[in-house]
């Protein structure tokens, strides 16, 4: 005779709405931080390098300092802090 199908699955897997909304909001999040952290670097390589007007430089300061303000709003939505964005990649360091 099989057990039934529930008893087959782990008793770690815990399927809650609210964690895998947080968890997926965690890892949009870490992402969106990434990309924000590689830009942000390559548009200071283009200011020092002196290719950008400062019409250029005004508008990337401002999209940043929105992105920055957007990011702080999901955080709080989703409950996350900075530190929950860097993800361990182990032997690789942290991700952020």
């Amino acid at each position: 005779m099989t057990a039934p199908a529930t008893s087959a699955l782990s008793p770690r897997i815990a399927l809650d709405p609210e964690n895998m909304r947080k968890g997926l909001g965690q890892l949009v999040l870490t992402l969106v931080e990434l990309i924000r952290q590689l830009l942000e670097k390559q548009a200071l390589r283009r200011i020092e390098g002196g290719s950008l007007s400062d019409a250029e430089i005004e508008r990337l300061g401002l999209t940043f300092l929105r992105l920055g303000e957007e990011m702080e709003w999901l955080k709080k939505e989703f409950g996350l802090t900075d530190a929950e964005l860097n993800l361990d990649l182990g032997p690789l360091g942290k991700l952020l």
